[in-house]
This record gives C-alpha cells, sequence and structure tokens, in this order.
C-alpha cells in the first residue's frame, strides 16, 4: 500500500497515534489501509503527526519521506527519530540472542533452554484457538543446523543469516554460536 505526505486540508483529523488534532496546513503521514467500511476493498489513509509516525511507523514514513517532493521543517530531528525507533525493533529471523529467562523450551530436542544460554530464534506459526499467528521458537544452536535443513534452509544460508541478524552479541558469543551450529 502506498502512505503519503501531504499538507493537512482541514484541522479536524485527529493523529492515529498521540489521538490529538492535526492543525491545519501541519504536514501530515497517511498510512494507507483496507477502509473496513466499504464493501469492494477500497483503501482510506489513518493520519499521523510527522513525529509521531517517525516514532512508531518509521518504515512507512521514510519512504514517504522519499518520494514527497516539498521541504520537511525538521527533517534532522525525524531522521534521528526513525533511527532510535529502528533500534528497538527486534531483529529479523532466524537471529541468535541469549536466552533472558530460563522458560523457553527449544523446538528441535524439547528441553529447557537455560537463562543466559545462547538460542536460535526462528518464526513459527502459534495456534491460538481457533486462529494462527506468527511469533518466535527458540532452538539450541547444535539443534538449529538439524531443524533448519529439515526444513529446507542449507547450513551455509543459516550461518549467513545469523550473521546479518544477530544484532546482540559479542564476538566471542557469536564463536561460540558458530561452533555449535
Amino acid at each position: 500500500m502506498a502512505h503519503m505526505i501531504e499538507v493537512a486540508k482541514s484541522g479536524r483529523a485527529t493523529c492515529r497515534t498521540c489521538r490529538s488534532a492535526i492543525p491545519k496546513g501541519e504536514l501530515r503521514f497517511g498510512e494507507e489501509v483496507v477502509n473496513g467500511f466499504a464493501e469492494g476493498g477500497e483503501t482510506t489513509f489513518r493520519w499521523h503527526h510527522l513525529p509521531c509516525a517517525a516514532d512508531k511507523l518509521s518504515d512507512g514514513l521514510r519512504a514517504a519521506l522519499g518520494e514527497y517532493q516539498g521541504d520537511v521543517p525538521d527533517r534532522d530531528d525525524l531522521d534521528r527519530r526513525m533511527a532510535e525507533a529502528d533500534a528497538k525493533k527486534p531483529p529479523p529471523f532466524p537471529h541468535a540472542d541469549k536466552a533472558p529467562t530460563g522458560r523457553a523450551r527449544c523446538q528441535g530436542c524439547g528441553e529447557a533452554i537455560a537463562k543466559g544460554q545462547l538460542r536460535v530464534a526462528f518464526e513459527r506459526d502459534i495456534e491460538r484457538g481457533m486462529t494462527v499467528t506468527k511469533g518466535a521458537g527458540y532452538l539450541h544452536p547444535a539443534c538449529a543446523a538439524g531443524w533448519f535443513e529439515d526444513n529446507g534452509t542449507s547450513h551455509d544460508e543459516l550461518t549467513e543469516k545469523l550473521r546479518t541478524n544477530t544484532r546482540a552479541l559479542t564476538d566471542e558469543e557469536l564463536d561460540a554460536l558458530f561452533s555449535e551450529v
């Protein structure tokens, strides 16, 4: 869906992030969404202040800023806020980290993953009643290679993705991880 930046035409729109009014004449970010009241799948926009969008919708705002032809006041502040928001996002799957608790179980062997132990996180389907959602699953590093190979990912692809997506481990921890994978 195409997001956009435009000058507010009236003062009636409310920011969907902070719930305060967007004054007439101020730049606003339009997040294009499917209109729940339309029958044919038409779209509508959810409006946000630019700083609010930078904090909560950084990817969409970044794309819209790239297409916007006009001058954007406080652009440096928006870029800083988007960078801070990106730093808070979890890394993409698969990635490795240290278990913050001892509650997770390895999806490969079924054993508990101890607090502080290295683990590999991957995206999995979680059944909740009649719905299926996406969530994280975890593996011991020693179980990861076999599990990913069974699911169509080669060892080289797995190590490359882990190297690219892992953010919070030191070089020594990465070496320990790759010695087990």
